[in-house]
């Protein structure tokens, strides 16, 4: 028996899940892929569309009349192509009003006259039973912590997207590509991130302090316990998202990166010295997290906090969030990110 029907029999419902299971498998078999740009994230073979994934491919229906979405953000390619999807993943973090949308979203569905899809709660993992209610043609996590079991479960119900290499490592660039691909709309995703990638660029000439500069970020800090410096690697999208602005990850944290797979990783603040080279730390906290790094005998020792270039983001808040880039956030939040970031750029000069 699956994790999905070991799920559905504790809760009472399994039969009404099973012939949801037994319509999408239904639904989805047997049907050749559409006419799609072929590339290193889709390919095409005898008529059939695939996309590589982490857990191997997924076979595209030809047709999908049904787009759902699971974990972080996902649901932000298909509303940025115009597609609204069935049910996606409530915001458990940074919603300011406490409606399961961050702003950006909420934003986009109203441009789009839609309204709110079924949202889930996955604060406790994937919400099976309420994705396969949703009757998807497919599934888009590729941005995605999924387990193989998840994957597993998950394409009982329909083909899904997970992410391409590594557990919540997809960049927002990657996210689209793959998403997109499992949309059937690939074109339309290169298109998306060249969009994107014109926005960015163009902020960022208004901000000429912050090119160059090396930078790191700092996991959410414990200030009762500043024995353990908390940081994003090289392979976590807030980190990947610093390039994008004409910073360089700084040469300490590569270091660190090349050692791990993981998104973070840690070192004891004895160590912290190996961080010499990092002229801005970005972190989340207020301003007595700030306080409590320039009083800490060995913290205060960084470049980045002696010299006060410390971008603090309030945790729980839409510019907080944002500093993990998604499609629709970008350009929501990127100017007011810049000019924090080039506050701390001249701190550090």
């Amino acid at each position: 028996m699956t994790l999905l029907s070991r799920r559905l029999f504790a809760g009472g419902s399994a039969a009404a899940l099973a012939a949801v299971l037994a319509a999408c498998s239904s639904d989805s078999s047997g049907q050749d892929g559409g006419d799609r740009a072929d590339g290193a994230d889709g390919t095409d073979a005898g008529g059939a569309t695939t996309v590589e994934h982490a857990f191997g491919t997924t076979e595209i229906p030809e047709t999908v009349d049904v787009v759902t979405t699971v974990a972080w953000a996902n649901h932000e390619v298909p509303l940025a192509l115009g597609v609204v999807p069935a049910g996606m993943a409530a915001a458990n973090f940074g919603d300011d009003d406490d409606n399961g949308l961050l702003p950006w979203v909420e934003a986009k569905l109203e441009e789009l006259g839609a309204e709110t899809p079924v949202l889930f709660d996955e604060s406790d993992g994937i919400d099976f039973e309420g994705v396969a209610d949703t009757g998807p043609s497919v599934i888009l996590a590729g941005y995605s912590g999924l387990t193989q079991e998840d994957y597993d479960t998950l394409s009982e119900i329909a083909p899904t997207i997970p992410f391409p290499e590594v557990a919540w490592g997809t960049s927002w660039r990657d996210m689209i590509t793959v998403n997109a691909a499992g949309l059937g709309l690939a074109d339309e995703g290169a298109a998306l991130i060249t969009e994107l990638e014109e926005q960015i660029g163009a902020a960022v000439a208004e901000h000429p302090g912050i090119q160059g500069k090396s930078v790191m970020f700092l996991t959410h800090v414990d200030t009762s316990d500043l024995s353990t410096v908390n940081f994003y690697t090289a392979h976590d999208t807030r980190t990947m998202f610093f390039e994008d602005l004409g910073m360089t990850i700084a040469k300490s944290v590569q270091d660190a990166s090349a050692e791990t797979e993981e998104f973070s990783s840690s070192v004891s603040a004895e160590q912290a010295d190996v961080f010499d080279d990092v002229e801005i730390i970005v972190t989340y906290g207020d301003a007595a997290l700030v306080e409590a790094l320039e009083g800490d005998p060995l913290l205060s020792q960084m470049p980045a906090v002696r010299n006060g270039a410390v971008v603090h983001l309030p945790g729980d808040s839409p510019l907080g969030t944002a500093a993990n880039p998604t499609p629709l956030a970008i350009s929501y939040i990127l100017e007011e990110y810049l000019v924090e970031l080039e506050r701390a750029a001249g701190a550090s000069a």
